[in-house]
């Protein structure tokens, strides 16, 4: 059974807004906010694994970023690491 989309989006916004510090509510759903309605369904699902990454996960992959490593990511991770928060 496919799930709505809409409920996906839910879902990943949720998600992005409490992830337990509110540095990374706000960076998280503010990317998030960027992206989320120009993903098709597998992308989707991408991001909402994204989002149910550890804070600790994540602040590791970004400061283990490198211009090779990029080339392996999947389209979210590259999105985020492109993102610029206002």
């Amino acid at each position: 059974m496919k799930i709505n989309k809409d409920d996906i989006k839910k879902r990943i916004i949720y998600r992005a807004s409490y992830r337990g510090t509110k540095e990374m509510d706000v960076l998280i759903s503010s990317f998030v906010a960027s992206i989320i309605n120009k993903l098709n369904y597998e992308e989707l699902a991408d991001l909402e694994n994204f989002v149910n990454l550890s804070d600790e996960v994540l602040i590791k992959m970004n400061k283990n970023f490198s211009e090779e490593k990029k080339e392996k990511l999947n389209k979210i991770h590259k999105e985020f690491y492109n993102f610029k928060p206002l």
